[in-house]
């Protein structure tokens, strides 16, 4: 009986061991458990990533989120902000978005194809006009138009027509005359444009004025760089409106020595605003304005126009159709933040 005494003071303490020790244990096999199943929809987003292009992030939010929804439909709900966030992990390994993008300093618009679609009802239809004011005899058709336009500039690609087809028989032979015909050509051009512009016969693309206006609100500067004449660039800019268009800075026509592809009029850009080119964004519609601004060192973002919906843009940073209209927006300063490169 004695004996039992001091067995019957150390119960409670050998009954405090055990349960600790079973807690212990429910901890550990928890904690397993966990870290498995977060391992399992870790590897199935990393799987994923191939699927997840900048054209996703250009998406409505809805159809982003759906996408991300059918990826995690097969994970415990309290995991599916882990999964989602695996997806920009994957993204930024890829170096398409950050976490948080920040916004560029300068959007920078081509003009023709971008602003407006100008290039086969209107630059192609006042070169004709000024052809037959000239009594030239020339007319470019839609198709031999859309070749011509792989040479940039208006005047650059008169010559280089001139040169493929035969000058004018009546014309002088020296080159220095030859090219002041062709300047002399190409203002009648211009007027001819402008005069187009002014009458309406051209309209902004769908977007512009928008996605414009979303950069103004968030102080980022906005310009125009284009090979055409400075005098048709401001005629396209002024169709945004006096408030708009006084925010922008123009740099066009020979304010450069090369045209694009070479990317001098956006490193003119970025030194003017005072903007490194790597936290400049360009706007394009063409494969040598898309080469014009990767090579400047920019973010390029390719909105289609109607001749250039064929060509290569590979390299570019997004590829659209249209920046769209409210209610069916494809590009935003926001997603043109996500695809800006890491700092």
């Amino acid at each position: 009986i004695p004996l039992a005494t001091p067995m019957a003071s150390t119960w409670p303490a050998v009954r405090r061991m055990m349960i600790r020790r079973r807690s212990t244990r429910v901890s550990i096999f928890l904690g397993i458990t966990f870290s498995v199943t977060f391992l399992c929809a870790m590897s199935y987003a990393m799987a994923k990533r191939n699927s997840v292009t900048p054209e996703l992030l250009l998406q409505s939010p809805r159809t982003r989120n759906s996408f991300l929804s059918s990826t995690t439909r097969s994970v415990p709900h309290h995991l599916s902000p882990y999964l989602q966030g695996s997806f920009t992990t994957a993204l930024r390994g890829r170096q398409y978005v950050r976490a948080h993008g920040r916004m560029p300093e300068a959007l920078l618009f081509d003009c023709d194809g971008v602003l407006v679609d100008t290039e086969k009802d209107g630059h192609r239809v006042a070169f004709n006009r000024a052809f037959n004011e000239k009594g030239l005899g020339f007319e470019w058709g839609v198709e031999e138009y859309g070749r011509l336009l792989e040479v940039g500039g208006g005047k650059e690609r008169m010559t280089a027509y001139f040169n493929q087809v035969g000058w004018p028989q009546d014309w002088p032979t020296d080159a220095e005359e030859r090219a002041r015909r062709v300047k002399e050509i190409h203002l009648l051009k211009t007027d001819i444009f402008s005069e187009m512009i002014t009458k309406g016969e051209l309209q902004l693309r769908p977007g512009v004025k928008r996605l414009v206006s979303e950069a103004i609100s968030n102080g980022v500067k906005v310009a125009c760089c284009s090979t055409s004449n400075e005098k048709s660039v401001s005629a396209v800019v002024d169709l945004l409106g006096e408030e708009k268009a006084k925010e922008f800075s123009i740099f066009a026509g020979d304010i450069v020595p090369k045209k694009k592809p070479d990317p001098a009029v956006y490193l003119l850009a970025s030194k003017e605003l005072g903007i490194d080119p790597s936290r400049c964004a360009v706007i394009e519609d063409s494969h040598i304005g898309k080469c014009a601004g990767k090579s400047a060192g920019m973010t390029v973002v390719v909105t289609k126009s109607g001749y250039t919906g064929n060509e290569d843009f590979s390299g570019a940073d997004a590829i659209v159709n249209e920046l769209g209209d409210y209610g069916n927006e494809q590009v935003t300063m926001k997603t043109i933040s996500n695809l800006m490169p890491m700092d």
